[in-house]
């Protein structure tokens, strides 16, 4: 990967707003650039059929499956917070109503709980709405699995113009700073979209969407290639995309134009490569922290007992039964 240590300059950054290649459709103005202060909304894409799930997909939707003791979807939502982002908009399909479903206050377990004076399990059901407390939620349906990029294309219109962040439940960084929060602080200074990169295995590349770029800070790249899961030889670097980014209203522009994929669907990511290609500015923020998949049953079991060893409350005991089992 070709590295320039040195930010952006002046001129460069000036630059950024000068590509008038969309005519009309240009949404890299200045005027509208310098009106984002900040990303107010997440579109959170839940309806995909999980297939890498099956059978248990079939009856409990992959973003309910647990890490420890609470879903996939819950750390999604609690990053949200810590990042002071309170608008969530989630894209389902009928099948996925149960997710929503879990966040709902249940006043009937809650009166159970302290007529039996369970006072454990009701303490866990109010960290969960104090969570949600302060949330306003809503959805889109997507009618037809036909990729991510048309996901979230659902969600335009609850966009009215502003960039959102657009988070996937099965991808977790365990960082000091929530991941959300550090891209929202790239997207402050540089107004551009960012996806949030982490180094990998070379062995791993050709399984994963990958960038190439030059660093402009410290963990940060600006974009020159993107290729969705090249060889070995043929990858720019071994820095894989994570299903963290922000897109600005330019990207719902391009997933109206690109075209679908051979298996029938819009990709985001592709879309994104498109973008790249037509010499528009897109950033990486490569995570200072843990990335823990959980996009197919060996990832999520690994996810899991890395989270759960490390628990607070449970890693102790799960060691001593590791140990006394002999299981390592």
């Amino acid at each position: 990967m070709e590295v320039n240590p040195s930010p952006f300059s002046k001129k460069t950054r000036l630059s950024l707003g000068n590509n008038k290649s969309l005519g009309k459709n240009n949404f890299s103005s200045g005027k509208n650039l310098e009106k984002w202060c900040g990303v107010k909304k997440a579109v959170v894409p839940i309806a995909g059929l999980a297939t890498r799930f099956l059978p248990l997909s079939k009856v409990l939707p992959k973003e309910l499956w647990p890490l420890v003791d609470k879903p996939m979807i819950q750390y999604t939502l609690e990053e949200l917070k810590a990042s002071k982002v309170f608008e969530v908009i989630f894209v389902i399909s009928p099948e996925k109503k149960p997710v929503l479903a879990y966040f709902k206050k249940d006043e009937k377990i809650k009166r159970i709980l302290k007529e039996r004076k369970k006072t454990e399990f009701l303490t866990e059901i109010k960290k969960l709405e104090e969570i949600c407390q302060g949330m306003k939620f809503s959805f889109v349906f997507q009618k037809k699995p036909l990729g991510d990029g048309h996901a979230v294309l659902q969600a335009e219109k609850k966009m009215k113009g502003e960039p959102c962040l657009v988070l996937y439940p099965d991808d977790i960084v365990k960082s000091k700073i929530p991941c959300a929060k550090k891209l929202i602080q790239i997207f402050k200074k540089y107004k551009r979209p960012v996806m949030a990169v982490s180094k990998i295995e070379r062995r791993k590349i050709p399984f994963y969407g990958i960038i190439g770029g030059k660093k402009i800070e410290m963990r940060i790249y600006k974009v020159e290639k993107i290729l969705e899961k090249p060889s070995i030889e043929m990858a720019p670097s071994n820095l894989a995309i994570i299903g963290k980014r922000i897109i600005t209203p330019e990207v719902f522009y391009y997933l109206k134009k690109v075209k679908f994929r051979k298996r029938g669907e819009i990709g985001l990511t592709e879309t994104l490569a498109q973008m790249v290609k037509n010499k528009k500015e897109i950033l990486a923020h490569e995570i200072d922290g843990e990335w823990l998949e959980c996009g197919n049953k060996n990832l999520w079991l690994k996810s899991n007992f890395y989270l759960s060893i490390k628990d607070p409350l449970y890693g102790k005991e799960l060691k001593r039964f590791i140990k006394e089992k002999k299981l390592l």
